[in-house]
């Protein structure tokens, strides 16, 4: 069976693995993130490296000795870790920390690396399929439902063939579906074991998968290189919507402008039905 749920890589695992490679002030790094990761996770190159008493330099090499391609690569590490151990809503009312980040920060951080997701190579890649398919499928788990929602409601007025699966349906609609189809995912940890399964079955019908998740490690990652990582924080006891509807509503924007008359003649369509329905007061 699959795996759905992969816990990502301890810090500790992490460092004993290169454990007789790193240098003194490698060590020192080490000892300090195990200590208090919130350090890591939160942290700049330059607040790290001050707490430590070392360079920049060597807080990227500490890094890329652990097996990643830099200190942000290493930081998301250490806050998927953090995300699993406070992953239920109560757990984080229990461990609620008065020292955490303010929401708005951690609310303001996500977006800014959503749109710097919107500038890169990898959120173009995930257009294409969206634009040329026949059919386009949108699954959400629970926590980005309202991502879902909302590329449904605005893809829908862009293009045609739009359809948000739900479970009570799901066996029903996932049969008319196939090559030349593209499904749009968002699903976070804690991934839902139904849009996984789901997600895998749309990928051997010959789907293209366009994935929207939070880590490598998602279940999502795995069926598709068309997918994207998001960061979503906690507001509260509970995981923000923010962030994925954020990028929910650029992919339409984005899909918009590439169908940009077949688009406004859509729209312009619906409108004319609306009036002549007189669908608003």
């Amino acid at each position: 069976m699959m795996n759905i749920v992969k816990s990502p890589v301890s810090m500790s695992d992490l460092v004993a693995a290169v454990n007789s490679e790193l240098t003194p002030a490698e060590r020192l790094i080490a000892e300090e993130v195990l200590a208090e990761p919130t350090l890591l996770a939160f942290g700049t190159v330059s607040d790290l490296a001050n707490r430590v008493g070392t360079s920049r330099p060597t807080i990227v090499r500490f890094a890329n000795k652990l097996g990643f391609k830099g200190y942000t690569q290493l930081q998301r590490q250490v806050r998927s870790v953090l995300s699993h151990r406070l992953a239920r809503p109560s757990e984080r009312i229990r461990h609620d920390d008065p020292k955490a980040q303010p929401v708005r920060t951690a609310t303001n951080r996500a977006i800014n690396a959503v749109f710097d997701t919107v500038k890169s190579k990898r959120f173009e890649m995930l257009i294409k399929p969206i634009v040329q398919a026949h059919k386009v499928w949108v699954l959400s788990g629970e926590t980005s439902q309202a991502g879902a929602i909302a590329f449904h409601s605005g893809l829908s007025m862009v293009r045609p063939d739009v359809y948000l699966l739900q479970a009570h349906s799901m066996s029903t609609d996932l049969s008319g579906a196939g090559p030349g189809d593209a499904a749009v995912i968002f699903d976070f940890f804690r991934y839902r074991r139904q849009v996984a399964e789901a997600a895998r079955i749309l990928a051997d019908a010959g789907v293209t998968i366009i994935a929207i998740t939070d880590s490598p490690l998602s279940p999502l990652a795995e069926l598709t290189d068309t997918w994207c990582e998001i960061e979503v924080p906690a507001i509260g006891p509970f995981d923000s919507s923010i962030p994925v509807v954020a990028i929910a509503e650029l992919l339409v924007s984005k899909v918009a402008r590439d169908l940009q008359q077949e688009a406004t003649a859509r729209i312009d369509r619906i409108e004319a039905l609306w009036e002549e329905t007189e669908i608003f007061l």
